[in-house]
């Protein structure tokens, strides 16, 4: 269980490391977009001719990462809220047999006693 817990949870991390990989590439792509603008004599003609504005693509650039970064805290708050239940519900099993087999020791300690005392 504990297994198939833990390639749950590293199967959406290498999802997490993936998304993180393609946005990176995305955004370097508009890097070089925005580089190859700077080397326009006449940013402002570029922009006009092209309509369009830096700013939105500042604002776009941003929305994007708030999205990825929203999205792996997302991803790792239930992670680790599956983690904590996980580990919960194992601990619950152990102390629950640990008091069973206390139990058992209790009784054949006092069955000890009792035949010593019989003797």
């Amino acid at each position: 269980m504990m297994d198939q817990n833990s390639n749950t949870i590293l199967n959406m991390l290498s999802d997490v490391k993936e998304s993180m990989a393609a946005l990176n590439e995305k955004l370097e792509r508009v890097e070089k977009r925005l580089d190859q603008l700077g080397k326009v004599d006449s940013i402002e003609h570029r922009v006009t001719s092209n309509q369009i504005d830096i700013t939105d693509i500042k604002d776009a650039l941003e929305r994007m990462e708030e999205l990825q970064v929203a999205r792996v805290e997302r991803i790792a708050t239930e992670i680790l809220e599956a983690s904590a239940k996980q580990n919960e519900a194992g601990v619950a099993s152990v102390q629950k047999r640990l008091d069973t087999h206390l139990l058992k020791i209790g009784r054949v300690e006092e069955d000890i006693l009792i035949l010593q005392g019989d003797k």
